[in-house]
């Protein structure tokens, strides 16, 4: 018998009259994932993609990396044979003799009506044939197996589990965004989010540095090796701002300087999404889990982007967030510490509710675009490539 791996679809079964553009954009992102590794092909069948594998075929290997594919529900690792009874039969009867078992259920599905058996049928017929060759009662809920059988076309797909995959939307079917990426727990949740919706994220970093150290910079760079996983490179703009917060400190009233310095980091993100072509800004804030997070402090440091913010966990508590970060692999850098631009000329004391016109007060001091222009200069471009897991995905 064929091995192969299927994968079934999340929310493109959803898309109607673009549903083909949706298949073919993961079918790329699944044949770019898998560059590297041993496989026959990957095709499209019937509402399915399927991955044939090539007897020396890493399919650990493949199988951790289409985890990480968004667009996917989930996937199996089956048994391919014709689509004819006794096929099918001889099939089960390999996967019987795998492991003992005391009960079980057939879940058969006919993804082609030209089969003369609808699903129930089948589930009655393979089933009488399971208990006959096994001696195992049959249990619908919480059986010790069950037994899957998929008619697609010509062909059947004979498989013991589910494997559940990433979800959500396939790589670049919605959109280009600019993330700003502080190195905490918070933003890079929020970049995941935004590209399990089917963004493609580019990144901006600002730091401090030589006042601070590199540490922030490498800790971003080890982040974005991670969640490059799920779009296979990123786009990492390092901009220096601590000449932009001595400016700040010199000019404004300290409770203010934190709502300042967020405002130019989005006037500056504007600047490099605009070229980019990137139509909205995301950040990782949650409301009221900081300062610079109150309701009146977000409109006021918004004002000054005349793009979309997208604020992806804007509803979410720090557990719910700490969750997803664990989950995605990059808590445990995220918490490690460094000498991020945040940590320069922070006030003890910051303002909680700042007023756009005393704000724009305190900025009228300052030559804003000056100040932008001298961030742009000598910001660096980068490019992250995946850092894939090791691991055994079943693990």
């Amino acid at each position: 018998m064929k091995r192969s791996l299927i994968i079934h679809y999340h929310e493109i079964n959803l898309k109607g009259n673009n549903r083909g553009w949706f298949e073919a954009c993961l079918q790329n992102h699944v044949t770019s994932t898998l560059k590297g590794l041993k496989y026959r092909r990957v095709r499209k069948i019937s509402g399915r993609l399927v991955v044939e594998l090539d007897p020396d075929s890493p399919a650990d290997a493949i199988e951790r990396r289409l985890a990480m594919v968004f667009g996917i529900a989930n996937f199996v690792s089956a048994w391919e044979v014709e689509a004819g009874i006794e096929a099918i039969e001889r099939g089960l009867e390999f996967l019987i003799a795998l492991g003992d078992f005391k009960s079980f259920k057939m879940d058969s599905r006919r993804g082609t009506k030209n089969f003369p058996l609808n699903s129930q049928q089948l589930n009655e017929r393979l089933g009488a044939f399971v208990q006959q060759k096994s001696m195992a009662d049959v249990r619908l809920s919480n059986p010790d197996r069950t037994f899957f059988v998929e008619i697609v076309d010509d062909k059947a797909f004979l498989y013991l589990n589910k494997i559940p995959a990433a979800g959500g939307l396939p790589q670049g079917t919605g959109g280009k965004v600019l993330c700003l990426l502080s190195g905490g727990i918070d933003s890079p949740v929020a970049a995941y989010r935004m590209m399990r919706r089917g963004c493609r994220v580019l990144f901006i970093h600002f730091h401090s540095f030589p006042h601070t150290s590199a540490e922030s910079q490498d800790k971003v760079r080890r982040i974005l090796g991670i969640l490059s996983r799920y779009q296979l490179e990123s786009r990492l703009y390092l901009v220096p701002f601590a000449d932009v917060q001595k400016e700040i400190v010199a000019y404004a009233p300290a409770p203010l300087r934190v709502v300042l310095y967020r405002r130019f980091m989005l006037r500056i993100a504007q600047v490099i999404a605009a070229r980019e072509k990137a139509k909205a800004l995301v950040t990782g804030d949650s409301l009221g889990q900081v300062a610079s997070q109150t309701l009146e402090n977000i409109q006021t440091i918004s004002s000054v982007s005349a793009m979309p913010i997208f604020r992806p966990l804007i509803g979410s508590d720090k557990e719910e967030i700490i969750e997803i970060a664990r989950k995605i692999e990059t808590y445990d850098i995220s918490i490690q510490a460094d000498q991020d631009c945040c940590s320069l000329f922070v006030p003890r004391h910051p303002e909680t509710m700042a007023r756009l016109q005393q704000v724009e007060e305190a900025e009228s001091g300052l030559d804003v675009t000056a100040l932008v222009q001298s961030c742009l200069k000598p910001a660096v471009r980068e490019s992250i490539a995946p850092d894939f897991p090791t691991v055994h995905f079943h693990e």
